[in-house]
């Protein structure tokens, strides 16, 4: 499942700490990020947003104002904001989270993963069991149901899945694997490894044991996954 997001918020600073958290988290897809909350709201629009990272102090329109305008549309609001008098107004207005400056990267995730479990019902039209891969290796085209793969390591311009009972190599990136499996079920732990949360048994430092194999957690990951798999 890959989840739309856009940030609004005047201030350049905070707008970039917001983009390298949401380029931290597997699965979530910013669309853009904009100073001026009028051109962001031509953009929701326009295009299918599921989350909102929104600011409520600035000067053409407020937050909370634009929160109303768009009140129709089903998206998920999230305020980034250094003012916490508005905190009950907001929550009046049904938004999902807020989140107070200068924010942690773990109060942060916790408020994604919070929009994306409300998000994930209407999101997630299959389960894993009906989600199919059309994997070309060995001059044949396999069709694999996901839950059967283990994990999955990417080679350079191959990428090698790794089954129960067989391996196969397909010339593939990681990044485009990434994006078509389901991502409630399959996360990113490494640069070169994503694996299926089903199997996965324990943590161990750096390391995961799935299905009795030990994989490596990037040090970028650590935190994404333990909040994903061991919170």
């Amino acid at each position: 499942m890959s989840v739309n997001t856009i940030i609004i918020d005047d201030e350049q600073h905070a707008r970039k700490l917001l983009e390298d958290y949401v380029s931290k988290v597997p699965g979530l897809n910013s669309l853009g990020s904009f100073k001026n909350p009028l051109d962001a709201l031509d953009f929701i629009k326009e295009n299918k947003v599921d989350i909102i990272l929104l600011d409520i102090q600035m000067p053409q329109l407020s937050g909370l104002d634009l929160v109303k305008v768009i009140k129709s549309i089903n998206c998920k609001i999230i305020f980034t904001t250094a003012y916490s008098e508005y905190a009950l107004e907001g929550y009046n207005l049904d938004v999902t989270d807020y989140l107070l400056k200068p924010i942690r990267f773990e109060r942060f995730l916790q408020a994604i993963n919070k929009a994306v479990d409300q998000i994930k019902p209407a999101k997630v039209a299959n389960t894993l069991a009906e989600v199919y891969l059309n994997i070309k290796a060995d001059h044949k085209m396999y069709r694999i149901k996901a839950e059967e793969i283990i994990y999955i390591e990417g080679m350079k311009e191959y990428v090698r899945y790794h089954f129960s009972d067989k391996k196969l190599m397909a010339l593939e990136s990681l990044k485009n694997i990434e994006s078509i499996l389901p991502q409630n079920k399959f996360i990113r732990v490494h640069k070169s490894f994503i694996v299926n949360s089903d199997r996965v048994t324990t943590l161990d430092g750096n390391r995961l044991v799935v299905e009795g194999e030990y994989i490596p957690i990037g040090k970028s990951y650590k935190e994404i996954v333990v909040s994903k798999l061991f919170k």
